[in-house]
């Protein structure tokens, strides 16, 4: 239980405010074997590799790391060994979804294993109105002691005045923003209390990420890490430093021929990552159903494209 972590929770908003600041937040994925069975040992060596490029906290067993394809015994097997290889260097935040009985119930593992706080992804199947929305995260935050960031994204979507009740909710520091309306953000961000986190959460979020900026949210997520942190550091350092011309490098030459890409198929947000990560030498294995891998043509165009990415920032295939 809470005895087990080293940081409070202003310790460890304060964390992920400094990681944010400083580098890419690291989605790893989770490494599967032949048969589709957990890998641990593959995904200890891959995550000791992102985390040597130093971003800044580490997300495990969330969208890209197949959150909704792993048992209880597997999510467990997974947050633990993050925060054994991980060893307090950044902040730990495991995913937890479902209704909100199932999500405790993961918050609960996830607090046993020693994560630093959760981020809470989208509730299943059903949509809901802004007081049930506010109403999930309550029964959630009732039942951990870890910090709490909201995941905003398909069905979820909070108004200003929801922003408001659920930064009022014990143990809520933060949310994450999948649907990149930035009319709404910024009134997000604007009801938000001082001190409250906010982070670009879209697919392919480089795309996005100086939009973002300008409505007061520079930090993003960047499964492009998950493969190719060369490339995930380049973007990150020309976008903090206003080098415009190297981010529109970027973007032409990798970044959007990756989300065209992407956009082919649904789920290649996940497999076209895996696929990518295998072609760096990664051992993490092929996706689970439902997701499907690459097929031939889509992996010959893939491989090119990481190519031609590294290529720009001088890193080896």
């Amino acid at each position: 239980m809470r005895g087990q972590h080293l940081h409070t929770e202003t310790e460890t908003v304060e964390r992920l405010r400094e990681g944010m600041g400083r580098g890419v937040l690291s989605f790893p994925l989770t490494s599967f074997g032949a048969g589709g069975e957990l890998d641990l040992d593959g995904y200890r060596a891959y995550l000791e590799r992102q985390l040597a490029a130093g971003p800044g906290a580490v997300f495990p067993a969330c969208g890209t790391g197949e959150f909704f394809s792993l048992d209880e015994d597997e999510y467990r097997a997974v947050v633990t060994a993050t925060v054994e290889v991980t060893d307090g260097r950044v902040p730990v935040v495991a995913g937890i979804g479902y209704g909100w009985a199932q999500a405790a119930r993961f918050a609960r593992i996830a607090e046993e294993a020693g994560a630093d706080a959760a981020l809470v992804l989208p509730h299943y199947l059903v949509s809901a109105p802004q007081d049930g929305l506010v109403a999930q995260l309550e029964q959630i935050a009732a039942r951990t002691r870890l910090p709490l960031i909201a995941y905003q994204r398909g069905q979820v979507s909070f108004t200003a005045d929801s922003l408001r009740c659920i930064a009022a909710i014990p143990g809520v520091v933060g949310l994450k923003d999948g649907h990149s309306d930035l009319d709404r953000l910024q009134r997000l961000t604007l009801a938000a209390p001082e001190g409250f986190l906010f982070f670009n959460g879209a697919s392919t979020a480089e795309i996005q990420a100086r939009a973002y900026a300008t409505v007061g949210i520079p930090a993003y997520s960047s499964a492009v890490h998950a493969f190719a942190p060369e490339i995930a550091g380049a973007f990150f350092a020309a976008l903090r430093d206003g080098d415009n011309a190297r981010v529109d490098e970027l973007l032409r030459g990798f970044y959007v021929p990756l989300v065209e890409l992407r956009d082919r198929v649904p789920g290649y947000a996940v497999s076209l990552v895996k696929a990518a990560a295998r072609l760096r030498g990664e051992r993490v294995g092929r996706v689970r159903a439902p997701l499907t891998d690459p097929g031939a043509d889509d992996l010959a165009v893939l491989e090119k494209l990481l190519a031609t990415g590294l290529d720009l920032v001088g890193a080896a295939v």
